[in-house]
């Protein structure tokens, strides 16, 4: 039974298969693909919260922590039903190379 929905970072998964049943396999993918710790994905949502901006959804935010997108064109690939105006898209990418 699912009692509830809420958008997980890999870093998120990462800690959840620590504490429950250890599957390699989920674990070998998390390595592979996750680009940050726990600790970074934690602080760049809460960076990313902050800007109080109704377009950027929690969807959205763990799409841009799991990716880290470099530039306004792969930023933009995640917003496209609601797109980012320019100082919009500039707020997220100094907030990823600030952290």
């Amino acid at each position: 039974m699912i009692l509830g929905k809420k958008p997980l970072t890999l870093a998120d998964v990462g800690e959840y298969v620590q504490k429950g049943e250890t599957k390699e396999a989920v674990l070998e993918y998390l390595k592979k693909f996750g680009k940050v710790s726990k600790d970074k994905a934690d602080k760049l949502k809460e960076a990313i919260s902050g800007l109080n901006n109704p377009k950027i959804k929690d969807e959205s935010i763990v799409k841009i922590i799991d990716f880290i997108p470099k530039d306004q064109e792969d930023l933009n690939k995640i917003f496209l039903e609601n797109g980012l105006n320019e100082e919009e898209v500039l707020a997220v990418l100094a907030i990823l190379k600030g952290n």
